[in-house]
């Protein structure tokens, strides 16, 4: 499905208040990738995200999408071609219900209603959703939630799905269910997460940010095999790969 390479070139981004935080990001995500983005709080990867759908613009370098660099002139198609699922679903969940929600996307690209309606519905039912349709979206669970913000995505028909902490806040079922939606997308994905569970399961390649600069970009297995820089960068192995602390030897007890 994904046509679009993405590209960054010793992207730098700072605040008003001088904060820098990204700094020289070169990196390449190709067509159909699903990659995750990990590191600890403020490493720099929501920042990260949010320069790929021109909600922060680089202050330093440059980012491209397919044959568009990140420019006020090139922002709507970059727009049409990066669909963003932001960590609260409730920032994307705002109309009167769930079908309004997800038509709002291309009703506002100028679509044919026939369109939008042909789409509004298969993205409901691609997300298994379709039967929430007539319900207001603050009736709905944590998990119910992300499955229609996805939705409002994937209505838009983009080539590129940006997810920041897809399963936070989810119960083990709903992110279970989740887990195996994004595993069935052919899209190029681009996951922000502390979840490493899913990365293990979901993504071949990890981009590793510390303290907003690049610290290891590899394929995941090779990332959870560096204890070192796990250690340096505050990551914690996927809890499928941790010792079970119930089959570890016991020490005896002394008196």
């Amino acid at each position: 499905m994904s046509e679009h390479l993405v590209e960054f070139r010793s992207l730098g981004h700072a605040y008003p208040d001088g904060t820098v935080a990204l700094a020289e990001i070169s990196l390449r995500v190709t067509p159909g990738e699903c990659v995750a983005i990990i590191g600890a709080n403020g490493a720099g990867k929501s920042t990260l995200l949010l320069q790929l759908t021109g909600s922060l613009s680089p202050t330093a370098g440059e980012l491209r999408v397919g044959d568009w660099s990140l420019t006020r002139a090139n922002l709507p198609q970059i727009r049409r071609t990066v669909g963003m699922l932001f960590q609260d679903p409730d920032n994307q969940l705002f109309m009167p219900t769930v079908l309004d929600d997800v038509a709002f996307g291309p009703i506002n690209q100028g679509l044919p209603l026939a369109e939008v309606e042909r789409r509004a519905r298969a993205a409901l039912e691609q997300v298994g959703a379709w039967p929430l349709r007539d319900k207001p979206p603050y009736l709905l669970s944590g998990g119910e939630k992300k499955r229609v913000a996805i939705a409002t995505v994937l209505s838009m028909d983009p080539d590129i799905l940006v997810m920041d902490e897809p399963t936070s806040g989810l119960d083990p079922l709903a992110r279970r269910q989740l887990i195996a939606l994004v595993a069935e997308f052919r899209h190029t994905r681009i996951i922000a997460t502390h979840d490493m569970d899913m990365v293990a399961e979901l993504c071949a390649r990890s981009i590793v940010l510390d303290n907003g600069r690049l610290a290891a970009d590899a394929p995941t297995a090779e990332i959870f095999r560096d204890d070192a820089l796990l250690a340096r960068c505050r990551i914690e192995k996927p809890l499928a790969m941790q010792a079970c602390p119930l089959c570890a030897p016991r020490r005896p007890i002394r008196g």
